[in-house]
């Protein structure tokens, strides 16, 4: 039996910029153009709906066109990963 347990890092009292919470839509495209990348490597192709034998997936679109429930997915990674960023003590800052 696994006893494994997760225990992310607790992100609740990071408060984000503006700047920086425009940033996770940015990270969240990237995420989702990184994942599309290594499944089409991997030989999946576009599917109206999912089929892991045939390797055909309805999320092998441009960002843009994702359901704004695919799309949260990709967001809450980003957003969470610039929280723990910012909780473990670095800093995240715009060039102009």
């Amino acid at each position: 039996m696994n006893n494994y347990t997760p225990k992310p890092l607790d992100t609740s009292d990071v408060e984000l910029s503006q700047d920086i919470l425009e940033l996770t839509e940015l990270l969240a495209k990237n995420t989702h153009e990184v994942w599309s990348a290594g499944r089409i490597a991997q030989g999946w192709t576009y599917g109206e709906e999912r089929n892991d034998a045939e390797k055909k997936h309805p999320c092998l679109v441009e960002y843009e066109e994702l359901s704004d429930d695919e799309k949260s997915y990709d967001r809450n990674t980003a957003l969470e990963t610039l929280k723990c960023i910012i909780k473990l003590g670095y800093t995240i800052e715009k060039k102009n």
